[in-house]
């Protein structure tokens, strides 16, 4: 008989049998969201950038149908390297499990595994939501579903521009899920600081997170997630000229090539990567690693509250 368990690396499950503090990392991100060979350098620099804030990185992906949460170094290599890897939400898991699939687990099933093994934050780059065109094509990334029943908290930098920002914000309130922003009050576009849009909260420290955490679980009202919006410094961000001459051809090339569903992401976000000669990967990479540094102090922060959100 097959066995279908979660399967904790040998770090990670320590860590959490002794309260140490875990940030939960996609493995999207490597095998669709960076181009070879930097998407594994990338990967072990967030790793390390995690470890140098004091929390224990649990990468988080399926080898060979096992779903691992702590991913070790030569099944991050596997999943950077070879070809086929499958993207992974929450309602391809038991599929890609019985089939035996290699897949990298998207935001919503990182954020659902990572919940289910009793890991409270979680380090991305920027949130799925509502895509341009929606009204007609009713395509919105299971993201948002997903963190209005999953109590966790994930670091990010908004949403990526290429998406109906507005419109993902209202879904985020509808769904009832928290969104905060780090030292700001305005919502971040990924590769850029500002995506134009005012929010009701905003925390100042990693603690001040803690607290909130602590609170949400000290009223035991709501099971969702909280999203933590940590907007790139302006001089690190795209050039917003660039930013939104490039948007305007990508999204152009897109309806020239029908290209639609999961597919549309990683075909914009190649885009941004050639028409910017590697400007928007470098920005990239600065907001995944800025991210996966203020979720690690996030969870030393409420390690030390004693809370379970670590």
């Amino acid at each position: 008989m097959n066995n279908f368990h979660v399967r904790l690396g040998t770090e990670v499950a320590d860590a959490l049998r002794e309260h140490r503090p875990v940030v939960a990392l996609e493995s999207t991100i490597v095998s669709h969201g960076l181009p070879r060979p930097d998407n594994l350098r990338v990967a072990r620099e967030i790793e390390q950038t995690v470890r140098d804030a004091g929390a224990v990185p649990a990468t988080i992906g399926m080898v060979s149908g096992q779903l691992v949460v702590g991913l070790d170094d030569a099944e991050l290599t596997r999943l950077a390297t070879v070809d086929g890897v499958s993207k992974l939400s929450v309602r391809d898991l038991a599929v890609a499990a019985a089939t035996g699939a290699d897949g990298a687990t998207t935001v919503a099933a990182t954020s659902a595994v990572a919940a289910a093994a009793g890991i409270g934050v979680f380090a991305t780059g920027g949130l799925g939501g509502v895509h341009r065109e929606a009204a007609h094509t009713f395509d919105e990334s299971a993201d948002l579903g997903t963190l209005a029943r999953t109590p966790i908290a994930v670091v990010c930098a908004g949403v990526k521009s290429i998406l109906d920002v507005g419109a993902t914000l209202e879904r985020l309130e509808t769904l009832g899920v928290a969104v905060v922003g780090y030292r700001t009050r305005r919502f971040p576009g990924f590769y850029l600081t500002d995506a134009g849009f005012d929010l009701d909260w905003s925390v100042d420290s990693p603690e001040q997170v803690a607290d909130v955490l602590a609170a949400r679980a000290g009223h035991g009202v709501h099971p969702g997630g909280l999203l933590v919006a940590n907007p790139l410094p302006i001089d690190e961000q795209l050039d917003p000229a660039l930013h939104d001459r490039t948007l305007t051809e990508g999204l152009a090339r897109l309806e020239r090539d029908g290209v639609t569903g999961k597919a549309v992401t990683p075909y914009l976000l190649a885009h941004f990567h050639s028409a910017t000669a590697g400007a928007s990967l470098a920005v990239n990479v600065r907001i995944i690693l800025r991210n996966a540094d203020l979720a690690a102090r996030i969870a030393v922060a409420a390690a030390r509250r004693g809370d379970s959100a670590a």
